[in-house]
């Protein structure tokens, strides 16, 4: 009985195990696609995408009204979910993002300020009129107490027209003309930063998207494994070649495999939304990246050379030595306070009574007014010292930011070289980990391998997945911060300097 029983038991398992063994072969042969697909670069294109060049959507933008809240549930509804490429990306934001419609009004301000002080180099023209009807109490009193009649009711006309011009103001005109020119330099340097960081922000956050895109996709590919595992687990236990356990911990590995999905797919809906806050897009859209994830290009300067470009693009060095300049010119406004002033007066005047029958007398006086403020208590040389001590931290706070802009280079540059060696590393241990998974699961199928060594390797290719994503997003990252930390990359100044 039992001679008869053992010699029936191994064509059972033999043709059970031969099942298995096709079943992985067909398997494998199916997944495997889906594995390079969930691989980061290795995505066939996706034929809804919009093309590189193609402007972005009209209905992507916002409302006109920058007032515009939305106070409906349904206002703030997604209904339009649009793939966008990076270049598309940069477009919207350069021409929606708040921040930097605030530095362009502020340089229109700046301008019409500076229009302001400018008027001051022309003569000031004024002119008065006043037509008077009068009815004299004191002459009617008059005309009482003496019995006399005289006209108590008089009609004037009384104009003038002055000319002022400030012939000399002791430099104080001629310091806020140029302090004003200043500022707008200053708030042109100042829009110039803004873009340049708008356009860092929109490409950074893109860039976050496609990684939480992949992290997904890496997340589904780690459930597809994890359920395969699951499935070979609970056939060999059927078979009576497994065991309880080996089914256990391939249901912990598929349960935690579903939490990092649901963790992936919460990161790529925040990602989502902060693009499209940086975007400032309407109200109902939502945007996904349309472009894979690949190289963004290369660095063709050396690490020396980045940092003296460094030196002559970035906006923010500028800015400290125009608000030097600003802060000279405040010092001569605040001396002009106690220098003499000339001013040049001409006055022209005509008076017509209507009651006396004599017409129109007319009359004019010119002149010059010199005046001058000896004391006024100490406040100018304060305003003085005020004016030297903000030139010394305009001094100090440029010297910190060449510091920081010398590391913000060598930070982006070290970051390139370090994410360009590991894409190669990375994309090597991809090949050898999915190797090494497809030969686990067979030696596991076959009965000379463990569940244990299916699940290490389902989680080495997850890993080197992850690592191989990780390499190419922080290259390109890296990239955007070189381009940022250099600046006026790739569009170089948006004003010229005077």
């Amino acid at each position: 009985m039992t001679i008869h029983l053992y010699k029936k038991q191994p064509r059972n398992i033999f043709l059970k195990t031969w099942l298995l063994l096709s079943l992985s072969s067909m398997w494998l042969l199916i997944t495997g696609s889906l594995v390079k697909a969930q691989i980061p670069g290795a995505a066939s294109p996706n034929a809804d995408a919009p093309k590189k060049d193609e402007p972005a959507p009209d209905y992507l933008n916002p409302n006109a009204n920058p007032l515009f809240f939305p106070t409906n549930p349904k206002e703030v509804d997604i209904r339009t979910v649009q793939p966008v490429t990076l270049n598309q990306a940069i477009e919207l934001a350069l021409k929606n993002n708040k921040e930097l419609a605030q530095a362009r009004l502020t340089v229109e301000r700046a301008q019409a300020q500076l229009e302001t002080e400018r008027a001051a180099l022309l003569p000031s023209l004024q002119t008065q009129f006043d037509l008077t009807r009068t009815d004299s109490a004191v002459q009617q009193r008059q005309n009482q107490r003496f019995n006399q009649n005289s006209p108590t009711i008089a009609n004037n006309l009384d104009g003038q027209v002055q000319l002022t011009y400030n012939l000399y103001t002791g430099g104080e005109r001629a310091g806020r003309i140029k302090r004003a020119e200043k500022e707008v330099r200053r708030n042109q340097l100042l829009l110039e930063q803004t873009s340049e960081q708008t356009r860092f922000n929109a490409t950074d956050s893109y860039y976050e998207l496609q990684r939480a895109d992949a992290r997904v996709a890496i997340a589904q590919a780690a459930i597809e494994d994890a359920t395969q595992s699951l499935r070979d687990a609970q056939l060999l236990e059927q078979a009576g070649l497994g065991t309880r356990f080996s089914v256990l911990q391939a249901e912990v590995d598929l349960a935690n495999a579903n939490q990092d999905l649901t963790t992936s797919i919460s990161n790529q809906r925040i990602a989502r939304r902060r693009l499209a806050q940086i975007l400032s897009l309407g109200q109902q859209v939502e945007l996904t990246a349309a472009d894979e994830i690949r190289e963004a290009g290369t660095w063709g300067l050396t690490l020396d050379d980045s940092i003296v470009l460094a030196y002559k693009n970035r906006s923010e060095l500028e800015q400290q030595l125009v608000q030097r300049e600003i802060s000279e010119q405040e010092r001569n406004i605040a001396r002009s306070s106690i220098t003499p002033k000339l001013d040049l007066l001409a006055n022209y005047n005509v008076l017509n009574s209507f009651d006396d029958g004599l017409g129109f007398t007319d009359g004019y006086n010119v002149g010059a007014r010199m005046t001058w403020v000896f004391f006024d208590g100490g406040a100018a040389f304060a305003r003085e010292r005020e004016a030297n001590r903000n030139i010394d931290l305009a001094d100090t706070q440029f010297a910190n930011l060449r510091n920081q802009v010398r590391f913000e280079v060598e930070q982006a540059y070290y970051g390139l070289v370090a994410n360009r060696e590991n894409i190669s590393t990375s994309a090597k241990s991809v090949e050898s980990a999915t190797e090494s998974l497809r030969l686990a699961r067979l030696r596991f199928q076959a009965g000379v391998g463990t569940q244990t060594d299916v699940i290490n390797s389902q989680r080495d290719l997850t890993d080197a997945r992850s690592r191989y994503l990780q390499a190419i997003v922080d290259y390109n990252k890296s990239l955007n911060s070189l381009q940022r930390a250099v600046s006026n990359l790739p569009n170089n100044y948006l004003f010229t300097n005077p």
